[in-house]
């Protein structure tokens, strides 16, 4: 499994967002709509990067709580080598998607500090650091008593942050002949515009819900 979202060009690019917009939502949990719905109610329904920017904190939060389970469980199969290398995959893999949505994070935070926006600390500090630590709570909670159910709820989150992405894309055509430029270039990648930049970090956000859909479906025929 490869651990890293897939770079796309251009063309691409605009494919995926256009099969994004034309595909139907996926049918989400109830923990998830309440998460989104409450997401509408504290930063509002319009998209913007200030908003974008909590979501990012909190899409970490599921790649953590899976990568410190796996390092508890790996301390109790040091007489099952097999399992322990699987773990070990599994440790990389929720680093490698935890490290992707980091990257996402820095470029959100670097294009805000650019526009000068002042963003008040209570509600983009704190607040979604509150948020973060209770979904955090919650996925480990889910990850410990059935996998699938912690998977399903990181699918549903990644879903609505890829429309989201796309979306936010389709809303500003300015973007379009806006060079992307950024301290994390060498570090995320070089894009023929802005618009671009964004385009790709939805298509990591279908990345991840694929991963998340891929380990359902595993854990369901084993």
């Amino acid at each position: 499994m490869s651990r890293t979202p897939p770079k796309l060009d251009h063309d691409a690019l605009v494919a995926a967002q256009r099969v994004t917009l034309g595909a139907p939502k996926r049918r989400c949990s109830l923990a998830a709509r309440a998460l989104f719905a409450g997401m509408d109610v504290i930063y509002g329904r319009k998209r913007t990067l200030s908003k974008f920017k909590v979501l990012e904190l909190i899409a970490r939060v599921p790649y953590q709580t899976w990568e410190q389970v796996a390092y508890v469980a790996v301390t109790h199969t040091h007489r099952r080598t097999d399992l322990a290398r699987r773990i070990h995959e599994r440790i990389l893999d929720a680093r490698g998607q935890q490290d992707n949505e980091l990257l996402h994070l820095l470029i959100l935070e670097e294009r805000i500090a650019r526009s000068g926006n002042h963003e008040s600390r209570l509600k983009f500090f704190w607040l979604p650091q509150a948020i973060a630590y209770a979904y955090y709570q919650w996925s480990w909670m889910l990850y410990v008593v059935r996998p699938i159910w912690s998977h399903r709820l990181n699918a549903d989150f990644e879903d609505h942050a890829e429309r989201e992405y796309m979306q936010l894309v389709a809303e500003h055509p300015e973007w379009e002949n806006e060079p992307f430029e950024s301290a994390f270039c060498a570090d995320y990648g070089q894009f023929d515009s802005l618009a671009d930049m964004f385009r790709q970090i939805g298509h990591d956000e279908r990345f991840h819900k694929q991963e998340s859909i891929d380990l359902i479906h595993r854990a369901r025929f084993r």
